[in-house]
């Protein structure tokens, strides 16, 4: 991971992962063949741009409202296949897997932005971010096991 000279330096890497994230989501949204699928992407773009927001505002000078909270991880983000996300044939499925391993990568960053800054203000903001990625994450594995992994007898 890439060492931040100043406290500008972290929170720009941040805002353009966050803007990377949106991208992400609207390209799944784009490849989704029904309209309620896309849907679901599109609301986590949404949602990366309040991220890249409330950052942006922190850079200014603005408050960040942090969540101590825990948050469940089933795993399944663990055991499931790697996918292509370039795949032409990209179904809603595969479309979860991604977001799933997406959601986890961007904990572990937020994670390591958290230990790796020296002011308590910044480790409680990526704290509070690594959390907000896994609520996401959470969110996929759910749909995920409610329509892949449970039975539905």
């Amino acid at each position: 991971m890439k060492n931040f000279t100043s406290v500008d330096d972290a929170l720009d890497f941040a805002i353009i992962n966050e803007q990377g994230a949106h991208d992400f989501y609207m390209h799944l949204a784009g490849k989704m063949k029904k309209p309620e699928m896309a849907k679901v992407f599109e609301e986590f773009a949404a949602e990366e741009l309040g991220h890249k927001a409330a950052l942006e505002n922190v850079k200014k000078g603005g408050d960040f409202n942090t969540a101590e909270e825990y948050v469940l991880d089933l795993k399944i983000a663990d055991y499931v296949v790697r996918v292509d996300e370039n795949a032409e044939d990209l179904d809603y499925q595969h479309a979860l897997i991604l977001a799933m391993k997406r959601e986890k990568a961007a904990y572990r960053l937020y994670t390591k932005l958290a230990a790796g800054v020296e002011t308590e203000k910044l480790r409680k903001l990526f704290t509070s971010m690594a959390q907000e990625e896994a609520k996401h994450k959470l969110r996929f594995e759910i749909e995920y096991d409610d329509n892949y992994l449970t039975s539905k007898n």
